[in-house]
Parts: structure tokens; sequence; C-alpha cells
């Protein structure tokens, strides 16, 4: 009776251990038995700052890992004229624009990367920066003068949503919300220049 007993508990040992040992073998990690590739992005974003409409143009990429997930870097700036108010004015007389730029690391998180339509989770955190700077109507104009102020930075984060759709293997568009949080010295949000955007990314790349 003891040698069956001891038997029975020898074969459960040995098959338990050797499920174990299957299973460690078929353990996936973050960085293996995946696919990666990687992809750039172009976006455009519709905005305010300063209570002004706003147009930022930035660019984005960097390393996809197991389809899934973004590891990158990208910066923009706007490119339109946003009016700075004479009592703001560095230079009340001048035509003086905002300038509102930021850099640093996104992250994006693809749900079902390989559907025809499927959701991202899009965020951004890094540095921003405004300015002000002279922008003339024609910049051949003979009176023009450079004139710009000292740079203002703050801490910007920036987590969105995007709908994308895979057009080709090669190449996706993503339209998308977002709201931008920059914090200055001290920790205090600056309600000039956080606000939502409304935003179109086109990506290309190895997905």
């Amino acid at each position: 009776m003891k040698t069956i007993i001891l038997t029975s508990i020898l074969i459960t040992l040995s098959l338990t251990a050797s499920a174990q040992t299957k299973e460690e073998n078929n353990i996936r990690t973050i960085f293996t038995h995946g696919k990666s590739g990687g992809y750039g992005a172009i976006n455009n974003k519709f905005t305010s700052i300063h209570g002004e409409f706003a147009n930022i143009v930035e660019v984005y990429g960097g390393w996809y890992i197991n389809q899934k997930f973004l590891l990158g870097v990208g910066g923009g700036a706007t490119t339109n004229f946003i009016k700075v108010p004479a009592s703001e004015s560095i230079a009340p007389n001048e035509r003086m624009s905002y300038l509102y730029g930021q850099a640093g690391m996104v992250n994006e998180y693809v749900l079902g990367s390989n559907a025809p339509v499927h959701a991202v989770i899009h965020w951004f955190n890094g540095g921003g920066f405004e300015l002000q700077y002279n922008r003339p109507t024609y910049y051949n104009d003979n009176n023009y003068r450079d004139i710009h102020s000292d740079t203002n930075w703050f801490y910007v984060t920036e987590p969105g949503i995007q709908v994308e759709l895979n057009l080709f293997k090669w190449m996706r568009v993503s339209p998308g919300v977002s709201y931008r949080f920059a914090f200055e010295d001290g920790g205090k949000l600056n309600n000039d220049i956080s606000g939502f955007n409304a935003s179109l990314a086109f990506k290309f790349g190895k997905f």
C-alpha cells in the first residue's frame, strides 16, 4: 500500500514539474514573441491659445512594440497668426503674434491594430514654450523689424484618444481629440495655454 501511495506522489510531482516547465516556456514578454516595427506621423491640431484660434502642426514617431505600444518622441508648433492684445504686447505698435511649441515623449496604445477601424490612446509628455514675435503681413516689407520676447516655458501633458483607420498596410489616418494641460513654475495650470484639441494624423511605417 505504501508503495502504491509513494508511486502516485512521485507521478503527480513529475507531471506538475513537466506542466510548469511547459508553462514557463510559453511565457510572453513585452519585447519578445510579438511583431514589432515603427512608424512616423504628421499631425495637424485645431485648438486655441489665449482664446484665439491656433493651428498646430507636429511630427512624431518611434518604435512600435508588439502591434500595441508606441514608444516615441515628437514636437510641433503653431503656424498661424495669433494676435497679441496691445495690453499684453511687448511692442504695441507692431503686428505681434503668439508662438507656441512643444516637444517631448509620445506614447500610443493601440487597441486591435489589425482591425480596419480601431481605437488608439495617445499621450504626450514634455516641455512647451510661448513667446511673442513680430509677424508682418509680408516679410519683404522694408520696414520689418525682427522683434521677439523671452521664452516662457511650461510642463505639458496631453492625453487623448483617436479613431484609427487602416487605409493601407503602410498607412493609417487617425482623427482624434485631446486636452493640453500646461503647468507653469510652481505647478499652476496656465488656462491661456491649456485647452482642447481636435486633430488629424497621417501615419506611415511598419505596423
